[in-house]
């Protein structure tokens, strides 16, 4: 097992009840920006590994996105909790020098520059290799490794498009990118971002495991577009095998009916009939007995195939009563159903407060940021939010100090 140098800050063990976080004096070193390499890190940083962000002295280019908050970038804030922040200048001799000494004694480095930028920039294979031979480099770009597009710049909104996510996002029966590119959307999160990033960070532990027992790997590499490849599951697999590509279907499952959003005598209202049994029991709930001995919705298939001839009865049905009786009242029946909230919305409900969903994270500069935690707990206990996002630079004085000391020791 290789060595663990020690924090460059002192000790990093940090328990949730007995249990030592997961990543616990793994040191990450962060050149990314922006969104991907960001997520992934924090995601690192959450699962308690030491994340130490580098920046140039403007800063990562999301500082400067809105919207703000008492001069502070929410975006930025939401992906960069619980690390600190180093500016020094890559095209610097001293800028260089901190940057092989931080690397020295780091697990992971973490980027997501175009590809071939860090190999020109002098941080090749055989240099990362030759600074720390335990070192795993975590590599984020735009379309991979090989092919003719690999050194082309990419975004979370091109590569939505290019890679096939917006031609099945938009309005139900629409023709398509083809046909009427007005009538396809984005997605409203930056989903190709935020699933990169997860992969990116799925890859780094895995390698680390790896380097545990013994494995050479060093380098895993992840990009937008092979991201969104993977995100299209069984509308990929359906284009692959009978040459059809996938349409908008709007608010409706593309496989399975009912599913999707349904009018009420109130607000609109999500729900999702997947089984035989949810379908009998949605059918008995809205007074609709019939409709489980027509034969034109006698299975799932045929749900689908009939869906024009079978939504409109069931709205009708839905229409008779307010949200509030109907998602009572499915979901009493185990039917998965809910109502449609904005983010406002959703951490006010009694869930998100009974879950923690928005902490505190304390900062010596800013006082208490509330940002939203982590997704994972560990036995249990939520992750917990370290510190703050931080301001540009507001640790670099507490690095260079640090480095220095280990080279006079």
């Amino acid at each position: 097992m290789w060595p663990r140098p020690p924090s460059l800050f002192g000790s990093t063990l940090r328990l949730l009840g007995e249990t030592m976080l997961p990543l616990d004096g793994i040191r990450v070193i962060d050149l990314s920006r922006a969104l991907a390499g960001p997520y992934a890190t924090s995601l690192l940083a959450d699962l308690g590994a030491e994340v130490i962000k580098l920046e140039t002295p403007k800063g990562d280019p999301s500082r400067s996105w809105p919207p703000f908050h008492q001069g502070n970038s929410l975006y930025f804030d939401s992906v960069n909790r619980s690390k600190r922040s180093v500016v020094i200048d890559l095209y610097t001799d001293a800028g260089r020098a901190v940057l092989d000494a931080l690397l020295a004694t780091a697990d992971l480095l973490v980027e997501n520059f175009k590809f071939g930028t860090l190999a020109a920039m002098g941080y090749g294979p055989e240099r990362l290799r030759e600074l720390n031979p335990e070192l795993i480099h975590v590599e984020i770009n735009a379309y991979g490794q090989t092919g003719p597009w690999r050194e082309l710049p990419g975004l979370d909104q091109v590569i939505q498009a290019v890679g096939g996510i917006t031609s099945v996002t938009g309005a139900q029966g629409e023709p398509g990118v083809s046909g009427n590119p007005a009538k396809t959307y984005r997605v409203g999160l930056p989903i190709v971002d935020i699933t990169s990033g997860l992969s990116a960070a799925l890859g780094a532990v895995a390698l680390l495991v790896g380097r545990e027992r013994g494995g050479e790997a060093r380098r895993v590499s992840t990009s937008l577009f092979e991201t969104a490849a993977a995100l299209s599951v069984f509308q990929g697999q359906s284009a692959i095998v009978t040459g059809e590509a996938a349409v908008p279907h709007g608010n409706d499952h593309p496989s399975i009916t009912p599913y999707g959003l349904f009018p009420t005598a109130t607000e609109s209202m999500v729900l999702a009939a997947s089984t035989q049994r949810h379908w009998e029991e949605l059918c008995q709930a809205v007074g609709r007995e019939e409709l489980v001995r027509d034969a034109r919705f006698a299975t799932g298939e045929a749900r689908t195939v009939h869906r024009a001839a079978l939504l409109p009865l069931l709205s009708a049905a839905l229409r008779e009563r307010p949200a509030e009786h109907w998602i009572a009242e499915l979901s009493g029946r185990g039917i998965p159903c809910g109502p449609v909230l904005d983010y406002v919305q959703l951490f006010a409900t009694e869930q998100a407060k009974a879950l923690g969903l928005v902490v505190g994270a304390s900062s010596q500069t800013r006082g208490d940021v509330p940002v939203v935690r982590s997704q994972l707990s560990v036995d249990g206990t939520p992750l917990a939010v370290r510190s703050a996002p931080p301001l540009l630079g507001q640790d670099t004085d507490a690095v260079l100090a640090a480095l220095a000391k280990r080279e006079e020791s």
